[in-house]
């Protein structure tokens, strides 16, 4: 299954605890628009993407947050973020990615 979405509902219908990523804000180069979604399981499965690759492990880690806590977050990364290096983001862009548990 490739939407992610479609999986989310999935995940929940079986019992699966999931969250959902939305790119809500990008500036200058990003790899994917706003709009874009990721969904994440209590395991760390996920369908999706956010960026094409290069913040997907740091927003699977926050999502493993938002399922325990079930507290939404929002994640900024951009080339003068020091975490935007660590995860890759050398796009020269910056995204804002919404992080919420799916109920």
């Amino acid at each position: 299954m490739n939407d992610p979405l479609a999986q989310a509902l999935s995940w929940r219908a079986a019992g699966r605890k999931a969250a959902l990523a939305t790119v809500v804000k990008t500036w200058g180069s990003s790899p994917r628009p706003a709009g874009s979604h990721m969904v994440i399981n209590q395991d760390g499965d996920f369908v999706g993407s956010v960026s094409g690759g290069c913040i997907e492990g740091a927003v699977v880690e926050a999502a493993l947050g938002v399922i325990a806590e079930n507290k939404s977050r929002t994640l900024d990364f951009g080339v003068t973020n020091e975490m935007a290096w660590e995860v890759g983001l050398a796009c020269g862009g910056h995204v804002q990615v919404y992080v919420e548990a799916v109920e």
